[in-house]
């Protein structure tokens, strides 16, 4: 491929150009196993401290693809795509499961993108219902193409929303808020680590719990029509309105008493990705042991607060020599 064949000849530029962050989003290239392959053994010669955003289809995902991923400083990026069979519009989340699975297994960023009411056959129950599927694929992020550049598309564009009898203008303005909603609190809020933990007391959908505060952003004026942008914010800003959004959801689902291990989650895992995106260093106070704060106990948080004791606790986060680390200085 011409793009391979070039960017062989300028990666060993990189490091003198001070480039520390490469994009490759090719739609070609991402479906060419053997171009990809090529493409990560050479950042992992030649540009093995540069970070790596990459664009892979999730039909050449395999062990292969991972284990040369997992050499790289890098994070993936897989589209989900919907099926037209006799038809219906067929999502295949076995497919999709098996290969985020993969991905997982071998301890690699990743993130989907995700698209609504641009196929024939696609209905705003089908979107929600992807939705829920992929944040329980535990994504680092969940990227919205119609969300993130909305205004710029003509009509010519493939990304254009497409009114039919399932998808109505109604249904494409709500799974626009729910992205926004999505792409605000789950990926620049960074909430990977905790958010199944965090979701599962208040016993709703994921795409319901965005809907829920898409309405929340739309009050506050911050929603998608406010021209909020979210990448803008400090993530201290939009660490505090999860915050508030949590104490509101939690109060009204009649679970207050699990609030403090809620904030300690949000907090500390907060902390902890500002030192590693922003190296800002920090201390921060807790009611519990940032080592039960990590540990297994919290994927369930009612048993955790039964049989963890609370320990109020000062703890700094710091840069350690094998990355982000923290320690109990009280």
């Amino acid at each position: 491929m011409d793009f391979v064949n070039e960017l062989e000849k300028k990666i060993g530029t990189f490091a003198s150009k001070g480039i520390t962050e490469y994009t490759i989003s090719d739609a070609e290239l991402s479906k060419n196993k053997k171009a990809l392959l090529k493409v990560l053994n050479l950042f992992n010669q030649k540009a093995p401290d540069l970070y790596l955003n990459i664009l892979i289809d999730a039909h050449v995902i395999d062990k292969e693809i991972a284990l040369a991923a997992s050499n790289l400083f890098c994070s993936i990026d897989v589209p989900l795509e919907c099926e037209n069979k006799g038809g219906k519009l067929l999502f295949d989340k076995k497919f999709y499961a098996g290969k985020a699975a993969v991905l997982n297994n071998y301890g690699l960023v990743f993130g989907f993108y995700l698209t609504y009411a641009v196929n024939e056959g696609d209905s705003l129950k089908a979107f929600m219902d992807r939705l829920d599927f992929a944040v329980n694929q535990y994504p680092n992020h969940i990227d919205f193409p119609q969300t993130e550049d909305f205004a710029l598309k003509d009509e010519k564009s493939e990304l254009q929303p497409v009114v039919t009898g399932l998808f109505s203008a109604k249904d494409i303005r709500y799974a626009r808020d729910v992205s926004f909603a999505c792409r605000t609190f789950y990926t620049e809020g960074r909430a990977v680590p905790w958010f199944l933990s965090v979701l599962k007391p208040l016993r709703i959908y994921p795409s319901r719990f965005f809907a829920d505060f898409a309405e929340w952003q739309r009050c506050n004026n911050c929603d998608f029509k406010s021209g909020f942008v979210p990448e803008k914010e400090n993530h201290k800003a939009i660490e505090k309105m999860q915050l508030l959004f949590l104490e509101e959801k939690y109060e009204e689902k009649k679970s207050v008493e699990l609030l403090t291990l809620v904030k300690d989650l949000v907090s500390f895992n907060g902390a902890m990705s500002r030192l590693a995106g922003e190296n800002e260093e920090c201390i921060i106070e807790t009611s519990y042991n940032p080592d039960d704060l990590l540990s297994e106990e919290v994927y369930d948080l009612a048993s955790f607060c039964e049989n963890v004791c609370m320990l109020n606790c000062k703890v700094k986060i710091f840069a350690g020599e094998e990355g982000p680390d923290y320690s109990v200085i009280n």
